[in-house]
């Protein structure tokens, strides 16, 4: 069966989520599963390896090693290919011009990565991976300065929550670790919880993006209550009682894919 050709993008996309799943990706295979020349292939890795995303070895590439054993790197492995999904569903509604609050999250480092895409954006993160992902191009990228954890490649406390408060911004972009029919929007680390916070409160429209395992759990830090979300993005319709819950505070359920 004919393969269908991929732009040079969405291949690297796709490599680097199969790098994630499965921790290191080698041409010869990757040239076969793609239909395209091991030339193509290299030059792939070596765009993903200029970037930091990759480190490129003898026959192939993988994930650098200190994100090989860190927490957030296993957890960009876990529902992988709906957080893609999700992504891109959520990228899409967006438009060149637009200013955004991302905060920092696996779901949104693969939003930023389908972000990429657009030019002329603005984008105010806490995230180092997502403003190394947006940086070049004519996008204006603004990292928020604060106390660095290493773990997750993030910058929070006070002068973080400081800078959030100088902005106004017409769209907040958040992940979060539980939303619970009652309690609101969650997350399991206070730090976190409070960037989140920040930026919420700092933008005209709220958009979550967190797939259907987020649903129906508590976590230790409210986040906001669900009135303050004006849409969620995720990658399935969640059970009968968080489903109304959405309902009922007004918020618009957007599930990739359809």
């Amino acid at each position: 069966m004919k393969q269908k050709k991929r732009d040079p993008e969405h291949r690297q996309t796709e490599i680097l989520d199969l790098a994630r799943a499965h921790g290191r990706v080698f041409v010869d295979d990757l040239a076969a599963q793609f239909g395209a020349s091991s030339e193509t292939i290299r030059r792939d890795l070596n765009a993903l390896a200029e970037s930091g995303a990759l480190r490129k070895f003898h026959g192939g590439a993988q994930l650098p090693t200190p994100a090989l054993e860190n927490p957030f790197a296993v957890r960009l492995s876990e529902e992988a290919a709906a957080k893609r999904a999700i992504a891109r569903h959520a990228a899409s509604l967006f438009s060149p011009g637009d200013a955004l609050f991302v905060d920092n999250g696996t779901t949104t480092l693969f939003f930023a990565e389908e972000m990429a895409r657009y030019e002329r954006l603005t984008v105010i993160t806490n995230s180092v991976s997502v403003a190394g992902t947006l940086s070049g191009g004519n996008r204006e990228v603004l990292l928020l300065g604060g106390h660095y954890w290493a773990e997750a490649n993030e910058t929070t406390g006070e002068p973080a929550i400081e800078q959030i408060k100088s902005f106004r911004v017409p769209h907040a972009v958040v992940t979060v670790g539980a939303i619970h029919p009652v309690h609101g929007v969650m997350n399991y680390t206070v730090h976190e919880a409070q960037i989140s916070r920040a930026m919420i409160g700092q933008a005209d429209r709220v958009t979550v993006i967190a797939d259907h395992t987020k649903f129906g759990r508590s976590a230790l830090t409210l986040v906001c209550n669900l009135k303050a979300v004006d849409r969620i993005v995720t990658d399935a319709i969640p059970a009968r009682e968080m489903a109304d819950a959405i309902e009922r505070a007004g918020i618009e359920l957007i599930i990739a894919g359809r």
